[in-house]
């Protein structure tokens, strides 16, 4: 049976590809639980730096939810209970090192609650992004609702939730939800590129730059602030500080061993 989340490791570089490519990447069960158990695992992992993931063919990034699985739910309230313990989307959240998305061809519905789910979004000019769920008589139940609010603002995010349309890469672009657009030819490369600059850098400093910008924006402003300086303090009794000003005094490249 064909894997349906492949994992590649490169250096300190770990890279997800959604594998469906017949299905544009729509996601199943198995997908599901692949995805879940792998961000587990890389979490914990002391030797991955950076996440990586991509979508397998040259149609789509991922189309959403495979419409195959949709069924009846037989008891909306235990639905709800359930879903309140949370969506298995949020597991991205909780992975500690930095997420890059290379976002290509179709980018829909859960496929997109993934991508924004992640930290810095690269897409090819050909990607199309949407979240089409109204249409089905849903709505975005992943996160998708607030996470494109906060991403883009309200007035973006109601547009693109209400009327499900479909917004080509440089539009997602100008309004934030991408931070950058390449040629498709390009995506593989720019992406791992940046993902491989990132994991050069002292591992427990991005970890840190991220959970200070992610729960920061939650916070009010001081509790904010008051994380930022908890983080920054910390970070000055690491040995790969020391290192990066022992590497910067003597014009050498830094070894970081991420303690």
């Amino acid at each position: 049976m064909t894997e349906t989340v492949l994992f590649e490791r490169k250096d300190n570089l770990a890279i997800l590809t959604l594998n469906r490519p017949d299905q544009l990447n729509s996601i199943d069960e198995d997908m599901r639980n692949r995805l879940q158990s792998l961000l587990r695992e890389l979490s914990n992992d002391a030797d991955v730096r950076v996440i990586l993931l991509k979508g397998a063919g040259e149609r789509a990034f991922c189309a959403g939810a495979d419409i195959k699985g949709f069924g009846k739910v037989d008891s909306t309230a235990g639905y709800r209970n359930q879903r309140l313990d949370g969506h298995w989307i949020h597991t991205f959240e909780t992975v500690r090192q930095p997420i890059v998305a290379a976002i290509h061809g179709y980018c829909l519905g859960g496929g997109l609650e993934i991508a924004m789910a992640c930290d810095i979004r690269i897409a090819s000019e050909d990607a199309q992004l949407a979240l089409p769920e109204v249409t089905h008589g849903i709505i975005p139940g992943a996160g998708g609702t607030q996470r494109l609010a906060r991403l883009i603002g309200m007035g973006p995010a109601l547009y693109m939730t209400l009327s499900a349309e479909r917004i080509p890469a440089a539009e997602a672009h100008r309004i934030g939800l991408v931070s950058k657009v390449v040629p498709r030819a390009e995506l593989e490369t720019a992406a791992e590129q940046l993902a491989t600059k990132i994991a050069g850098f002292p591992p427990l400093a991005t970890r840190y730059a991220k959970e200070a910008v992610k729960r920061g924006f939650e916070m009010p402003y001081g509790d904010g602030m008051a994380l930022e300086i908890g983080l920054s303090t910390l970070l000055t009794t690491t040995e790969d500080r020391l290192e990066a000003a022992a590497a910067f005094r003597e014009k050498r490249k830094p070894v970081f061993k991420g303690r």
